[in-house]
């Protein structure tokens, strides 16, 4: 089977994120002083080829913890899909 992953990495709350603190500083400029504590991360869609989804998230899980995020700064959540 096939099925599509979703992948939202994110810095950890505990962690100052440079860029989206420009970003929330940047809002107030646009006259949108309303909005604010933005985070920006990464979203990363892949597929994978598994006999089942329980695999196919082991799969994902394996490739998000040793390559799409980097555990000490960042945390990650999945979604899988299956693809017909």
């Amino acid at each position: 089977m096939k099925f599509r992953a979703e992948i939202n990495v994110m810095p950890l709350k505990a962690l100052l994120d440079p860029q989206g603190k420009a970003i929330t500083a940047s809002m107030k400029n646009l006259d949108l002083p309303e909005i604010g504590n933005v985070r920006v991360g990464k979203h990363i869609t892949l597929e994978v080829d598994a006999p089942d989804e329980e695999q196919a998230r082991q799969k994902v899980e394996t490739a998000c913890k040793k390559l799409l995020a980097n555990p000490i700064m960042e945390f990650f959540e999945l979604e899988l899909f299956p693809e017909n």
